[in-house]
């Protein structure tokens, strides 16, 4: 007799009409996320049925999370997209050939998984110009890591393509892409709707005892109250004497399902366990599997019957449960048999990877033949940018590999794919397998070398410089090329750790790097050479050099994956050496790569040294825009980068409360990562925020550090500067001479209009009388010829400050005044307020600055407001800022009803370029 089933979605009223709310959003124009989290069997794939039924003229597309494809690259994401490619033309072509390459469709260079990303949203939105979409992605808990990556960031950035993307996800499961997403919590059902339910499953129970017993053993879950009516004693649970043990709710259920599958026929049993290793549910293969096996499709009537199994256009089970079950419950070696028949099914031309891998799983020990097809399969999946399924083939390869020498070097193969994939603790447990086995010399400096990445990607970077300096060494007598890298990679992590090394920092690794050649002239050596000399001679010595850097850097035409691992060093060597010029440049093209080439991963760390620019430039709106894109792609990513930037902003605005909380969360986190160059950017913002207060004594205790780590990037530019103003300003005279010596060492060397200008200005506040005012003019002559206008509006306050305490109130107020507009524009609130102050002792009438219309954009709108007047599409506007073009158009009719205007020709006159204004990047 056929289990009687309960009314649907019995007891959840309210979450079906959060549903009902989120279509018709959706159906209005907006886009909706939501994923659904809780227990198995509590109900999310019937809440996820009904959202699908509701989804009148919408176009729904729905997948699932299978556990045995989260080995498999992009598997979910070939699911989702494969109806949708009709509309893969419609994209720009780097975002097209990213998708293309990353679903096999094309070979290629491997692009970056957030390229992919930003190519599959682009997809969704182009589908949902015809009709409102619906996506639907049951198990999310089993997607395969770059797909859950994939569509975490699509999520993050839906807004306006009449898209609904819905998750149905475990309670507990690990899904770091999927946090912070709105979310329904399911729980089990009241009492008394659980009361109907196990009414419908147990008809004969009338104990109500015994009814408050199960509801309170299951916790309300619906389908294990379902199950009761399986269970083998039922008239014993209807009379209360059998009631289900207290054990984990997951596997009582399967064990439900388990004596199910027992009581079915063998031959039925293999037909389902055949199913449960094939999670593609490809109808075509599982039957030419089961041929392999005398199976036939009157095996498939009884699991039909008992529920247990449906194949018509694919095959499902009724529950992933079911799956599990089936699979775990057989021998290893029917496991064995139906991974074989499944592997000689495969088409070995197109489906040669899946047939590896079952051929992997029906391997009962080593298998040289097996283990050469699983690195063939390997290399396939790296160039589709699958880097987590090739570890995970390669370390089956080397399972598989009898040869102990061909077993070492596989394992070092695995643990660079894992470690590229982002899991260095698995990359370090890898290395030593490798190491176990014989390995030439070559071999032994790569596993070093790799032991460094792993360390410099961990926590434990203050081990990375020693690391990664051993493996230089070892490289040189071999391949000086690749001990040149590994010396620029030891020379940028020691600069990264800075005073948080161990044993072997910057001066160990300069000084190596001066014993050993150097004698190529690609930039990347020029500048640690330079770098090596300034470290170990000194400033004036190293400058010259590092400037030779900068310049063949600005020249150079790098290959792109070079440019962009390096040009984050190159930019912060620009801004030692007060190239400022180069600082622009380099810090512009660093972020233009990143975004091309959809590098996301190396993204944060280009947009941080761009709002470092920025802010310098006096450019707060710029810098507020990139870091609304940085918080938006950290997310994404699940970077753990600590808050830098918006710490940094929040300085520079003087916004003392904002920034007293950044603080905390910054050095709290610094500790732990272990990033000395993090501890600079820290006091530094420290310096800025309280000399804008004017608290001097606490900026000069924030910025006196850098006299003790002349070494640190950026430490002359940052820090000294900040401390020439707060040791004179709190009286702190010995402290402030000994700041200038230090500076003008640098100053001078460089001799920019930058450097010049600074050194002018610090001098003048040390000077006495009259000496001062010459000094002055000649910073604000220097500075006015840089980009800088945060150093030059500083610098108009200070003069102003020091005519004003000569009683000279009326020569003071024309730089106060200027000071005060340009503070004002720039958004530097505290500065702004102390130059009020100075223009009101002079006794000066000072009005508050009224709103203009373009103040009342967010820092997302004004970006994307400033690409449209400079004549970017909306397409070009997206790919720039990882948005849908729809998005884009969304947030201009905001921007043309905020200013008043009607289309994008009253942009330039709405939003006149300013000094303020970031160059387009």
């Amino acid at each position: 007799m056929a289990t009687r089933r309960a009314p649907v979605l019995l007891g959840r009223a309210a979450e079906r009409q959060m549903l009902d709310r989120m279509l018709h959003n959706v159906r209005g124009g907006q886009s909706a996320v939501l994923v659904i989290r809780g227990e198995a069997g509590i109900g999310k794939t019937a809440l996820l049925d009904y959202c699908a039924s509701q989804a009148s003229a919408f176009r729904t597309a729905r997948i699932a999370g299978v556990e045995a494809e989260m080995d498999l690259p992009f598997a979910a994401v070939h699911q989702l997209c494969a109806p949708m490619l009709v509309r893969l033309d419609t994209l720009p072509e780097p975002q097209r050939e990213a998708l293309s390459v990353a679903l096999g469709l094309s070979s290629g260079e491997p692009r970056d998984n957030f390229l992919v990303a930003l190519a599959v949203l682009s997809l969704l939105a182009a589908v949902a110009e015809e009709r409102p979409l619906l996506c639907v992605v049951d198990d999310a808990q089993w997607l395969d890591r770059a797909s859950s990556q994939i569509l975490g960031f699509v999520a993050r950035r839906l807004l306006a393509e009449s898209v609904a993307l819905v998750f149905g996800v475990r309670k507990r499961s690990g899904t770091p892409a999927l946090e912070g997403l709105a979310e329904l919590r399911l729980r089990g059902l009241g009492s008394e709707d659980a009361r109907v339910l196990l009414a419908t499953a147990v008809p004969g129970l009338r104990d109500d005892r015994v009814c408050e017993r199960i509801i309170a053993e299951t916790r309300g879950n619906p389908l294990a109250l379902l199950e009761l009516s399986r269970h083998r004693s039922a008239p014993g649970v209807a009379s209360g004497l059998v009631v289900p043990a207290a054990a984990d709710l997951a596997s009582r259920i399967e064990q439900r399902y388990c004596k199910r599958l027992h009581a079915l026929p063998e031959a039925t049993q293999r037909l389902l366990l055949l199913a449960a290793a094939e999670p593609a549910g490809d109808t075509t293969l599982l039957w030419r599997a089961a041929e392999r096996l005398g199976l036939g499709a009157s095996d498939l009537y009884p699991a039909r019957e008992s529920a247990l199994l449906q194949i018509s256009a694919d095959v499902r089970f009724p529950h992933p449960l079911v799956r599990s079950a089936v699979y775990g419950e057989a021998s290893p070696e029917d496991r064995r048999g139906a991974h074989a028949a499944l592997a000689d099914a495969c088409d070995a031309d197109v489906d040669a990877d899946r047939r590896a891998w079952h051929r992997a799983l029906a391997a009962a020990g080593p298998d040289e033949d097996v283990a050469t097809e699983l690195e063939h399969s390997a290399g396939r999946a790296q160039l589709r940018g699958g880097l987590a399924v090739a570890a995970t083939v390669l370390e089956r390869s080397m399972d598989l590999t009898p040869d102990a020498a061909r077993r070492s070097r596989r394992a070092l193969a695995a643990a660079e794919a894992t470690l590229l994939s982002g899991a260095p603790e698995a990359a370090l447990r890898l290395l030593g397998r490798a190491q176990a086995g014989p390995l030439d010399a070559r071999e032994r400096a790569h596993v070093e070398l790799l032991r460094g990445r792993a360390a410099f990607g961990s926590l434990n970077r203050r081990d990375a410089p020693r690391l990664l300096l051993a493996a230089a060494k070892e490289l040189e007598p071999l391949d000086r090329l690749s001990a040149r890298d590994a010396y620029l990679e030891a020379m940028a992590a020691a600069l990264y750790v800075g005073r948080h090394a161990g044993e072997i920092g910057v001066v160990e690794v300069a000084q190596a790097v001066r014993a050993a050649s150097m004698d190529s002239g690609r930039p990347q050596d020029l500048l640690l050479g330079g770098l090596a000399v300034q470290i170990t001679d000194g400033y004036r010595a190293g400058a010259p050099l590092v400037k030779r850097a900068v310049t063949a850097f600005r020249r150079a035409d790098m290959p792109a994956p070079d440019a962009i691992r390096w040009l984050w060093m190159a930019a912060y060597a620009a801004q030692d050496v007060w190239d400022d010029e180069g600082w622009e440049e380099l810090s512009e093209r660093h972020v233009t790569l990143t975004r091309q080439a959809g590098a996301l991963a190396m993204l944060p760390f280009a947009l941080n040294g761009r709002v470092n620019l920025h802010l310098s430039a006096g450019e707060l709106p710029a810098a507020a825009s990139l870091i609304d894109e940085l918080v938006a792609v950290k997310d994404a990513i699940g970077s753990g980068l600590p808050p830098y930037s918006a710490l940094a902003l929040a300085a520079f605005g003087g916004r003392e409360d904002e920034a007293a909380k950044l603080i905390r969360a910054v050095r709290e986190q610094v500790g732990a990562r272990g990033e000395g160059i993090a501890m600079a950017l820290l006091e530094h913002a420290e310096a800025m925020l309280y000399c804008a207060l004017g608290r001097y004594p606490d900026a000069c205790a924030a910025a006196r550090h850098g006299l003790d780590r002349p070494h640190e990037l950026s430490c002359l530019t940052r820090l000294l500067p900040q401390l020439v103003e707060a040791a004179v300003r709190s009286n702190q005279r010995a402290l402030a001479e000994d700041a200038m010596r230090r500076l003008a060492e640098s100053t001078s060397a460089a001799g920019t209009d930058w450097a010049l200008g600074i050194e002018a200005r610090s001098r003048a506040l040390i000077s006495e009388g009259e000496d001062a005012e010459p000094l002055y003019q000649d910073a604000l002559e220097r500075l006015g010829r840089t980009r800088l206008s945060a150093e030059l509006a500083r610098t108009h306050l200070l003069y102003g400050e020091w005519l004003r305490r000569l009683a000279r109130r009326a020569d003071a107020r024309e730089p106060l005044r200027t000071a005060h507009h340009m503070f004002t524009e720039m958004g530097m609130e505290a500065f702004a307020e102390r130059t009020r102050r100075e223009l009101i002792a002079t006794g000066e009438t000072v009005r508050r600055r009224q709103p203009e219309a373009r103040d009342d954009l967010t820092p997302q709108e004004g970006q994307i407001a400033r690409l449209a007047r400079d004549g970017l599409t909306n397409a070009e506007i997206g790919g720039q800022l990882f948005l849908s073009p729809r998005t884009v158009e969304w947030h201009l009719k905001k921007v043309f009803s905020k200013l008043g205007i009607s289309s994008r020709r009253g942009l330039p006159e709405a939003l006149p370029t300013r000094a303020a204004d970031p160059a387009p990047v």
